[in-house]
């Protein structure tokens, strides 16, 4: 557990309503695993919500979902197919940037009684999601392609989606989205150079 994180007392009954220190004990968790907590104690608790997460969790795995899509409007949109070769550029350049963070971060995944992790990853790092990265790079990118509000459609579910799971803290989806975003950036400044 991240020791750096706020801290939160939480109730009698421990952080999940099984306390795992003693019966009756205040315990006190990280503010974080709390608000996992919260998500996972309540929408997390429909089947359906978490059955949805693990599909999205799946599609956006190494960012291969969004690659698909881009491959497929390279095929058939050829009039814009910079503009597809960029939205596959931006989601894969995004999630490598995510791992380079992680690998100099190291943050932890969540570990704690209170947290119930429902899918499995490839990796224990956390910080930042590289699903929220992706996500929002693509979102943005598509979003720009197609004129569609893609970002305020597809980024949240995503991030949320991550918590649900256990998987993520609050913190590890706000700054993935945060640098999609920067990456999505990145890709359409360097397609208005191209077309100069």
């Amino acid at each position: 557990m991240n020791q750096d994180l706020p801290e939160l007392e939480l109730a009698e009954e421990g952080c999940c309503g099984e306390c795992a220190c003693g019966e009756g004990e205040y315990v006190e968790v990280p503010l974080e695993v709390g608000i996992i907590n919260t998500v996972q104690t309540t929408i997390g608790t429909n089947p359906a919500v978490v059955s949805a997460a693990r599909g999205m969790s799946h599609f956006g795995e190494h960012a291969l979902g969004w690659v698909g899509i881009a491959a497929a409007g390279w095929l058939v949109d050829k009039p814009r197919r910079r503009q597809w070769a960029g939205v596959a550029v931006g989601a894969v350049g995004a999630h490598a940037a995510s791992i380079v963070i992680k690998r100099i971060v190291r943050r932890p995944r969540p570990d704690s009684p209170a947290v119930q992790v429902n899918v499995s990853t490839p990796s224990k790092l956390s910080f930042p999601s590289s699903h929220a990265t992706s996500t929002t790079a693509a979102a943005v990118l598509l979003g720009r392609l197609t004129g569609l509000p893609l970002p305020a459609v597809l980024v949240p579910p995503m991030l949320l989606s991550r918590v649900v799971l256990g998987v993520h803290y609050p913190s590890d989806v706000l700054a993935g989205s945060a640098l999609g975003a920067a990456s999505a950036a990145a890709v359409l400044a360097a397609e208005k150079r191209l077309r100069q």
